[in-house]
């Protein structure tokens, strides 16, 4: 019977308290005991009429003022207006007391008490400023009638002694069950307010231990005040050991300055803070994680107040280290796509020189022999025309070979062909085969071989190719009258070959770019150099194939040293294609060591 009832009491609560519990359950204690008793008065009205007769004036005030209550609450249940509804309901008491007041007698009426009782409905209210107000209408209300019953203003009570008598207790007994009952309400009020914020807290302590981001309460100076649960598996430590300055010891020396300020300006400007730090996980070999903190102050104190340079804050804190990896992989990815775009532009830039110049002398040639009788050419003309055509023919053949070659080592598919021999025969073969280049660039081409080398195993044929590529690079770039050094000796295993000029050099930004296929390092030449670009990168492909190393050390107008590191066994060092390493570069150019043979180009 009771639960239609107390839902047609929920449903006259406002919607603005319909979800906070306490504000609801006290809309409920209002209009609750206001709507019934005003209708349980009214409805008493006719058994009144019918035992007492016709009321006198004052009794059907008292009947009339049944209906304020109801209106009351039909005044809160439609505006959620909880302070302006005790003000009226203070209000209308204070009226109702001193109407009955004047016609019985004023201050010694028997419902002068009932003036005591206005603070304490007020105090329901829990607000300072409705209590106050009630607190001036019954001081009001008192004053009002001491004046009037002082200046003879009130009418002369009818009421005899003991009917006077009886009606003082009734008022004294009805305000003291009317206290009793707001005392009932009250202890009911803060009981439920108590249960509510253990619930509430009840709530939050089961989401602090059960979510995955960490939350931390700190002082002003940042010092660990609390740590959830989840810190341990976030820090790989119990939460005991991150209180006071546990927390600080474990974030990365660089970034303690990041946290503490965070913390600090949190604290003092009353704002959101969001930084980003490493901490050490548990153990001597334990490496850094990467964790995101938010924190904010626990109170609303005004920025910059003296209460705000103490406030404590809070913090949530979660694992960001997945998504740093992700922002590393971006960014590779984006480095290597920029990579690729710049070596689409190399290529077309390179490949349209390269190319172009052979087939236009090919195809002018050729026209030329084709009319040979109307141009009249001799044959001496002639031979000069086809060696013409045939160097560009065998050009473009090593343009076209070199493209494959490095197409090949991208995709895995160049395969070499280790045996047994003897390495300074080749060295020294490879250095015949360019000694006319390099007199005809006017350079002196050194050789420096360590007596007893020792033989390699490795791809004869890619030796070759290695050694012509960087010997090539000697004799280009130097000036005329310059000089090309190649020596070679065993060293820890392996065979180290050096090839070093005093040419123009390359500069610091080109050195990380060096050995990128078609990219040709950019200097103030003072005569034009041709080629590709390819050759760096198929020496340290090869180099690479074979589980050597490949080291570059230059500066810019002071020569350059290129050395290749291979094993003396390349069956036991060869690498999978998808672990070549780029080449290690420094910008340095140091001198070779002394060798005990020396030939000098003719």
């Amino acid at each position: 019977m009771l639960k239609p009832l107390n839902d047609y009491i929920d449903g006259l609560v406002h919607a603005s308290a319909q979800n906070d519990a306490l504000a609801a359950a006290r809309h409920r204690a209002f209009i609750a005991p206001r709507l019934l008793g005003g209708l349980i008065a009214l409805a008493a009205f006719p058994i009144y009429l019918m035992i007492r007769g016709l009321p006198t004036p004052l009794e059907f005030c008292v009947f009339s003022w049944f209906v304020a209550p109801i209106l009351i609450a039909y005044f809160l249940s439609r505006t959620g207006r909880y302070d302006g509804a005790h003000v009226l309901s203070s209000l209308a008491l204070t009226g109702l007391v001193v109407v009955v007041a004047i016609g019985t007698g004023g201050l010694s009426s028997f419902a002068a008490i009932w003036l005591v009782v206005l603070p304490l409905e007020a105090a329901l209210s829990a607000s300072r400023r409705v209590v106050a107000i009630a607190s001036m209408l019954s001081l009001a209300a008192a004053g009002t009638l001491f004046a009037l019953q002082a200046a003879g203003l009130l009418p002369v009570s009818e009421i005899s002694a003991p009917v006077d008598a009886a009606l003082s207790a009734l008022g004294i007994v009805s305000a003291a069950l009317y206290a009793i009952g707001l005392a009932f309400g009250a202890q009911s009020l803060s009981r439920m307010s108590f249960g509510l914020l253990h619930a509430e807290e009840d709530r939050y302590r089961f989401l602090a231990r059960n979510t995955f981001d960490a939350i931390t309460r700190h002082d002003h100076r940042g010092a660990v005040l609390f740590a959830s649960p989840a810190a341990e598996s976030l820090f790989g430590t119990p939460a005991s050991d991150l209180l006071e300055r546990g927390l600080l010891d474990r974030v990365h020396v660089g970034d303690r300055p990041a946290y503490l300020n965070a913390l600090a300006e949190a604290a003092a400007c009353g704002e959101v803070q969001t930084v980003e730090f490493r901490v050490r996980g548990e153990g001597a070999d334990a490496g850094f994680v990467w964790v995101e903190m938010r924190c904010r102050p626990l109170d609303h104190s005004p920025p910059g107040s003296a209460n705000g340079l103490h406030r404590e804050v809070v913090a949530v804190m979660r694992d960001i280290s997945a998504r740093k990896e992700q922002d590393v992989a971006l960014a590779a990815a984006r480095r290597e796509s920029e990579r690729a775009h710049a070596a689409k532009t190399r290529f077309l830039a390179t490949m349209s020189h390269e190319l172009r110049t052979p087939l236009n002398v090919i195809i002018g040639f050729s026209e030329m022999l084709t009319n040979e009788v109307t141009m009249r050419l001799d044959a001496a003309r002639r031979h000069d025309y086809a060696k013409l055509i045939n160097d560009s023919g065998h050009h473009l053949l090593s343009v076209v070979n070199g493209i494959l070659d490095m197409s090949k080592m991208e995709t895995g598919d160049f395969q070499i062909s280790p045996e047994p021999f003897a390495p300074g025969p080749v060295i020294a073969n490879c250095c015949d085969m360019l000694a006319l280049r390099a007199r005809e660039a006017r350079v002196d081409l050194l050789i420096q071989l360590d007596q007893g080398l020792p033989d390699v195993v490795a791809d004869k044929r890619a030796l070759k190719h290695i050694m012509l590529n960087l010997l090539s690079n000697a004799i280009k770039y130097p000036d005329q009258g310059g000089r090309g050094v190649v020596a070679a000796r065993a060293e820890a295993g392996s065979l180290k070959i050096s090839v070093e000029d005093n040419g123009i050099g390359i500069g610091a930004a080109d050195l990380p770019l060096l050995g990128d296929p078609f990219f040709q390092a950019g200097s103030a030449y003072d005569r034009r150099h041709d080629g590709t670009g390819l050759g760096l990168s198929i020496v340290k492909g090869l180099v690479a194939l074979h589980g050597g190393q490949f080291e570059v050390k230059s500066e810019l107008g002071k020569g350059t040293l290129m050395t290749v590191r291979l094993p003396l066994d390349c069956e036991r060092r060869a690498v999978p294609r998808d672990r070549l390493a780029r080449p290690r570069l420094a910008p340095a150019n140091p001198r070779p060591a002394e060798y005990t043979m020396v030939r000098k180009s003719a």
